[in-house]
């Protein structure tokens, strides 16, 4: 029986996401789904492989939210889970807000 217990909850988000990959300047356009606390689910066709470090933006209404962060698993065709790194106090208050409405809602 594995362990589903997650650090924090996980939400329904959609918005638009730039992943950069800096050393090779490689960017990647896609798509949030998942949202939580500590990371968040991006829906694309090629991620990145796993372990790569990157930079997260990501876009909802007028809010941007930037992050360091690490692809921590891949689902080739459909999407990679991201991991948060280090996250400046400006983008921690966008974040903190969207998961401050988000908690209104059913976590997945």
């Amino acid at each position: 029986m594995t362990d589903t217990k997650r650090r924090a909850p996980r939400y329904p988000f959609i918005a638009t996401a730039e992943l950069i990959e800096e050393q090779a300047d490689v960017r990647i356009a896609s798509r949030v789904s998942e949202l939580s606390l500590y990371g968040c689910y991006l829906d694309m066709m090629n991620p990145f492989p796993e372990g790569t470090r990157v930079k997260l933006k990501v876009y909802s209404g007028n809010l941007y939210f930037e992050t360091k962060a690490q692809v921590i698993y891949v689902h080739m065709n459909i999407g990679a889970g991201i991991r948060f790194d280090h996250i400046l106090p400006e983008h921690q208050k966008v974040l903190d807000q969207w998961l401050e409405e988000l908690s209104k809602t059913q976590p997945l």
